[in-house]
C-alpha cells in the first residue's frame, strides 16, 4: 500500500542518517538522568455520558506510585496565547479562542493583563513559603488564571481546604464560579493532571502544547481536507478496529484497561501509521498530506522544546508529560534524544 511504502521510506532515511546522530555526552556517572514518562490520553471530554471520574481512581495510584515532581499538559501557556492574540496576521484568531483560557475576568479582578500576572507568578513562587496561607494560594489562583494558566490555578484550589474555598485575595465570585467549573469538567489536564498535583504537593503544572507552527499556509481549505481525508480512508480498516477496542474499554469503564491500550506499541504504530503514514502518501498534486505532516511535526518539535524547558532548572527530576496519544510516538523520540535524559516506559508503570 502507498502509505506503508513511505512509512518504510521514511524510517529507512531516519536510519540512513543515523551515523550521524549527535552522540550521547551523558554517560558520566555524575550526570544525574531526568526520567521522563510520556503517557497518552484519550480527550475525556468526548467520554461517554456513563464516564465518572472516580473511574480514574487506578490510573491515578499508578501515576502517583511514580512519584513526578514536574506534570505538563496538552494546554498552550499564557504567553503563547498572548503571542499569537498579538499577530491576528499570522496566528488564527479563531485558534486563540478555541485554545486558550479567556483572562478578561481576570485581568478585571486582579487588574494584571497576560505578562504582569505570568511575572507575578515568577515572582510569588520564587518566595513561596514552605507552609503558604489559604490567603497565599487564593492570591496564586488568581494570578494564574489572569496568566491563562487555568489546570495551575485548580491546583490551588484543590490544595485548599474545603472550608477556604470561597472569593477574596483577588479572587471574586465570578472566579470562584468559573474555577469550580473548570474543577469539574470532563478534562485530562484536571482531572488526571492537576488532581495528581494537588494529591502529590505539587504547585502547578506545566502547559507545553504549541499552536504557532501548525498554521502552514493552505491555498485551497476544502482541497486540502478532502486530500486528508482520502489518505486516512486507504487505511481505516487497519486502524479500525484498535479504536473499536478503545471505544469498548471506554462504555464498560475500564479506565486503565483504556490507558493501557493506548499506550501500547501496537496501538501507537497502527494509529500512526494510519494517519500520518497514510498522509504521507497522498499523491494530491499540492502534496496536502505532507502540509499535513509538517505542520504536526512542528507542533511536536515545540511541545519537545517546551518540555525541555520546564525541567531544564531541575536535572535528575522525574516529568509526567500528559498528552493526547497520538503525540507520544514523536515526544519519547525527540525528548529521548536529549542529554541526560531517560525514557520512561509507561506500560511498566501502568501494568
Amino acid at each position: 500500500m502507498r502509505w506503508a511504502a513511505a512509512l518504510l521510506l521514511y524510517a529507512s532515511v531516519a536510519t540512513s542518517h543515523a551515523q550521524n546522530a549527535l552522540p550521547r555526552l551523558d554517560q558520566h556517572d555524575a550526570a544525574p538522568k531526568t526520567k521522563v514518562l510520556v503517557v497518552g490520553m484519550t480527550h475525556l471530554r468526548n467520554a461517554p455520558e456513563s464516564f465518572q471520574p472516580t473511574m480514574l481512581e487506578p490510573l491515578l495510584q499508578r501515576l502517583a506510585a511514580y512519584k513526578p515532581t514536574i506534570i505538563t499538559i496538552e494546554q498552550l501557556s499564557g504567553e503563547t496565547c498572548d503571542l499569537m492574540a498579538r499577530y491576528p496576521a499570522i496566528y488564527d484568531p479563531q485558534d486563540v479562542t478555541t485554545y486558550c483560557h479567556d483572562t478578561s475576568a481576570a485581568k478585571a479582578a486582579t487588574g494584571f493583563d497576560i505578562p504582569a500576572a505570568v511575572a507575578g507568578v515568577k515572582r510569588t513562587l520564587a518566595e513561596w513559603p514552605a507552609t503558604p496561607t489559604p490567603a497565599q494560594r487564593r492570591h496564586l489562583a488568581a494570578l494564574f488564571l489572569a496568566a491563562g494558566d487555568d489546570t495551575s490555578a485548580a491546583v490551588q484550589w484543590m490544595r485548599l481546604a474545603e472550608a477556604e474555598r470561597h472569593a477574596g485575595d483577588g479572587l471574586d465570585e465570578a472566579l470562584v464560579a468559573d474555577i469550580k467549573a473548570r474543577a469539574t469538567r470532563n478534562n485530562e489536564s484536571v482531572l488526571i493532571a492537576a488532581t495528581l498535583a494537588a494529591r502529590l504537593g505539587l504547585e502547578r503544572v506545566y502547559p507545553v502544547d504549541d499552536h504557532t507552527g501548525d498554521n502552514v499556509p493552505i491555498d485551497d481549505p476544502k482541497a486540502y481536507g478532502k486530500a486528508v481525508q482520502a489518505a486516512w480512508d486507504t487505511a481505516k480498516a487497519d486502524r479500525q478496529p484498535m479504536l473499536d477496542k478503545e471505544d469498548a474499554l471506554m462504555k464498560r469503564g475500564d479506565l486503565l484497561g483504556l490507558y493501557r491500550h493506548i499506550n501500547s506499541p501496537d496501538y501507537l504504530r497502527v494509529l500512526n501509521r494510519s494517519d500520518f503514514g497514510a498522509a504521507i502518501a497522498d499523491p494530491s498534486p499540492r502534496h496536502y498530506g505532507q502540509l499535513y505532516v509538517a505542520g504536526w511535526e512542528t507542533r511536536n518539535l515545540r511541545m519537545a522544546a517546551n518540555i525541555r524547558f520546564a525541567f531544564a532548572p531541575a536535572p535528575g527530576t522525574r516529568v509526567l508529560t500528559i498528552v493526547g496519544s497520538m503525540h507520544k510516538p514523536w515526544l519519547d523520540s525527540l525528548l529521548g534524544q536529549m542529554q541526560g535524559v531517560e525514557i520512561v516506559d509507561a506500560g511498566a508503570v501502568l501494568r
